[in-house]
C-alpha cells in the first residue's frame, strides 16, 4: 500500500497540514484540493514527511520534560551514550 504525503499550505492564516492518503483516493482529494484558490499543495516524499513527524515528537518530548511530565537525561549523560 503506498501513501501520498500532501503538503496543505493556507497561506492567510500559515496552516500547515500533513495528510497520510491512499493511492486510490489521493488524486482525487488533490484536484479538491487544487480547486481552492486559498489553499497550496505541494507533494513530499516519505523521508521527509517521516523527518517531520519525527521533529513533532521530539518537540513534543521536549515540551514534557519542561513541563517535569517526563525525565530528561543529562548532557553529559547524553555524550557518555555516545
Amino acid at each position: 500500500m503506498l501513501k501520498h504525503n500532501i503538503f496543505v499550505e493556507n497561506n492567510s492564516i500559515n496552516m500547515r497540514v500533513l495528510l497520510d492518503i491512499k493511492d486510490n483516493k489521493a488524486l482525487h482529494l488533490l484536484e479538491v484540493l487544487k480547486g481552492l484558490s486559498y489553499v497550496k499543495t505541494k507533494t513530499i516524499s516519505d523521508e521527509k514527511a517521516l523527518l517531520m513527524e519525527e521533529i513533532k515528537d521530539a518537540v513534543q518530548e521536549l515540551k514534557l520534560i519542561r513541563e517535569g511530565k517526563l525525565k530528561g537525561i543529562s548532557a553529559k549523560d547524553l555524550l557518555n551514550e555516545l
